[in-house]
């Protein structure tokens, strides 16, 4: 079957619906993600991006549950939902809220595997939005993937395409443990290629988004556009940059990226997360380890600064990395 364009907002949509079609197990909770907070007569929203759009009228108020606003209390819930044999995908609306319930995640969700010596699954999926650009301040445009990826017994998925986005939702959701799909809030509305089927995603295997020879750009979700725009630049002054995108960030294609390295011999990892002890930080950190003799120069990342994510138009777009800053950060490289 031929791929169709698609929205990564839509994509997510579809891949919910495959997947509450397919097993009764699978629920969906959340903050107003029937619409109108689950009152009689209110338009359907869908949640606040429109990704849960639907499925309330198709599968009942019984499998899309609207919560009160407490991420406490309804990602404990789904905690214990899904110890008990349910399939929960959680809704929490921006990833700066995780705060709230971060003991859930941290000392139940993610270990409790662990804990029961591999007798209790926890088929746990939490959706939630990452990143900046579009002026919501301090408080509703962080990326912490860097602080996720760094609690044992959690996947954490970044995805930069519609198709990537519903493939790895699929694939989170035959998983025994707990996902966290990162969903970058600009990339809702990006047109992808996406496979009516929505073929499943494997976790841990990185995807080429551009061949080169030259130098290795690592980035996610959206930066990984950015790093995409970016190589198109620099290829009309003839340096030959090859975007990873590894997709999730937990577990990590550490052979893809040390092998493109390799090829390389120079590494440049664009992150919208933490300047100090985030993901860029941690890929560099592996490449040195592995691939220290085929490195040209010295690894670099180009992340925003160390503050939270301002919220003046004009200081926010200075504090964001873009394409332009990835072809400067990339020359810079090359004349060492």
């Amino acid at each position: 079957m031929s791929s169709g364009k698609m929205t990564m907002a839509a994509a997510l949509n579809q891949a919910l619906h495959h997947a509450m079609a397919a097993d009764d197990k699978v629920i969906c909770i959340g903050e107003d993600i029937v619409g109108g907070a689950g009152i009689e007569g209110a338009p359907p929203g869908g949640g606040v991006f429109g990704v849960t759009q639907g499925l309330a009228e198709t599968y009942g108020l019984s499998r899309i549950i609207d919560t009160p606003i407490s991420e406490t209390a309804f990602v404990g819930m789904a905690v214990g939902s899904a110890m008990t044999g349910l399939k929960p995908v959680v809704e929490i609306m921006f990833n700066d809220f995780i705060g709230v319930c971060f003991d859930q995640i941290l000392n139940q969700a993610a270990k409790a595997r662990f804990l029961s010596n591999g007798r209790m699954n926890l088929p746990l999926v939490i959706r939630t939005t990452m990143g900046a650009g579009d002026g919501s301040g301090a408080m509703h445009s962080a990326s912490l993937h860097g602080l996720l990826a760094s609690v044992a017994g959690l996947t954490v998925a970044c995805p930069s395409t519609p198709a990537d986005a519903a493939g790895m939702l699929k694939t989170a959701l035959k998983s025994n443990g707990t996902t966290v799909m990162m969903e970058h809030k600009q990339l809702y509305g990006t047109l992808g290629d996406v496979d009516p089927l929505l073929p499943e995603v494997p976790f841990g295997k990185a995807r080429t988004v551009v061949e080169g020879s030259d130098i290795t750009v690592v980035a996610v979700a959206a930066m990984a556009v950015e790093a995409e725009l970016a190589a198109g630049l620099l290829a009309q002054s003839s340096i030959s940059a090859e975007v990873i995108d590894p997709r999730t960030v937990k577990p990590l294609d550490v052979a893809s990226i040390v092998a493109s390295v390799r090829k390389t011999g120079r590494l440049l990892v664009v992150d919208e997360g933490a300047a100090f002890a985030g993901f860029a930080d941690a890929v560099i950190s592996v490449v040195t380890e592995q691939a220290f003799g085929s490195l040209a120069t010295a690894p670099r990342k180009l992340c925003p600064p160390d503050t939270p994510v301002p919220y003046a138009p004009g200081a926010e777009s200075i504090w964001l990395p873009t394409s332009a800053d990835i072809v400067k950060a990339v020359q810079d490289m090359m004349e060492v």
